[in-house]
Order: structure tokens, then C-alpha cells, then sequence
């Protein structure tokens, strides 16, 4: 049994109010573009998770189109597009971070500042911002490779598993729409 199997077998009960499923399953699946539909998400998770960061990153260079250099990184939505406007891109070399995430398409859960700094080169612009913890959600295509990154970082200092199962289901219905996107990014 894998760490993230064993934390959700440890979350008892994941409840979502009914106007959370609502928006969730009748407004979502209609949003007419990603902005739209990040919207809804984000509104879910603010009430679910509260204050935090949402950002959505495509992977538009993965390593096997570059084995010589970075990975890159760029955004797609946010909830704060002061701090991290949507198109800023992130340059990856291959780290423990980025080979479990992007590579080996596995959730990272990152707890207090250690973990961050660890992880990300902002991380001072991440604490900055008053955020101490991190779930970084992996994407999958039809292959089974990671497409882009569903990122949700708060202001507490750890995660309880059933926030990150609250991170991971909106991850995944927030899917379809951010692959409509990346197709719409990659052909245009």
C-alpha cells in the first residue's frame, strides 16, 4: 500500500456540502473555457480548504522532448495572477520534486517551509505570500503521462488526509477542462 493509499484509508469521511457538489457536477461539466471552469473549482476549494493558492501548469517541454535540458513549466489559470500571472513559465531540471511529479506522475505533498524551499525556487515569493504547505496533483493523458499540474498551497502548515483527497478529487474533475486547454495550447 502506497503512503497517499494508506493516508486516505486514514480519512474516515470526505464531505462535501451539497452546493459544493452542485457547482461541481452541474456547473463544471458546462463551463464554456478553463477560466470558467477554474473559477468553479476554485470557489469549491476555497470553501472546502479555505485561503490558499490554485495554479494550474501545463507541461509544455517534457524530458523526453528535451533529455538535454529543463522541463518546462507554464501556467495556464490562477487564483492570484498578480503573484503568478497565467503564461509564466517554469524552467524544471530533474529533481526528486520533479521526478516523482512530472515524470512518474506521482502526488507531492509538501509540508512547511523546508519542504517548499526544497522544491521550488520561488519558494520565498510562496512564503511571502503567507503559504506553508503544498499538494501538487499530477494530470494525466490517455497515455498516462502527466499533461500538467493541479497546484494548491495554503496557509496552515501540514495537510490532513482528507484535504488532500479534497485536492486530489478536485484535481480530477477539474481534468477535462485543462485538457481542453492543453490541446487548444499545443495546436495553436
Amino acid at each position: 500500500m502506497s503512503d497517499l493509499q494508506a493516508s486516505a484509508a486514514d480519512a474516515d469521511v470526505v464531505r462535501l456540502p451539497g452546493a459544493a457538489c452542485i457547482a461541481l457536477c452541474e456547473s463544471l461539466p458546462r463551463a464554456a473555457d478553463l477560466h470558467s471552469a477554474m473559477g468553479i473549482v476554485d470557489g469549491v476549494r476555497q470553501q472546502l480548504l479555505g485561503d490558499g493558492l490554485l495554479t494550474v501548469n501545463l507541461l509544455i517541454e517534457p524530458a523526453a522532448l528535451r533529455p538535454e535540458g529543463p522541463m518546462v513549466l507554464q501556467r495556464a489559470w490562477s487564483s492570484n495572477p498578480v503573484a503568478y500571472p497565467p503564461g509564466g513559465r517554469k524552467h524544471k531540471t530533474m529533481t526528486p520534486w520533479s521526478c516523482a511529479l512530472l515524470q512518474d506522475a506521482q502526488v507531492y505533498i509538501g509540508e512547511g517551509d523546508a519542504d517548499l524551499a526544497q522544491a521550488f525556487d520561488d519558494h520565498a515569493l510562496i512564503i511571502g505570500l503567507g503559504l506553508h504547505c503544498v499538494v501538487n496533483v499530477p494530470l494525466l493523458d490517455t497515455a498516462k503521462n502527466c499533461f500538467a499540474t493541479f497546484n494548491v498551497l495554503s496557509p496552515r502548515c501540514g495537510w490532513r488526509a482528507d484535504e488532500v483527497l479534497i485536492v486530489r478529487l478536485l484535481a480530477t474533475l477539474a481534468t477535462p477542462a485543462i485538457a481542453r486547454a492543453a490541446r487548444t495550447a499545443a495546436s495553436g
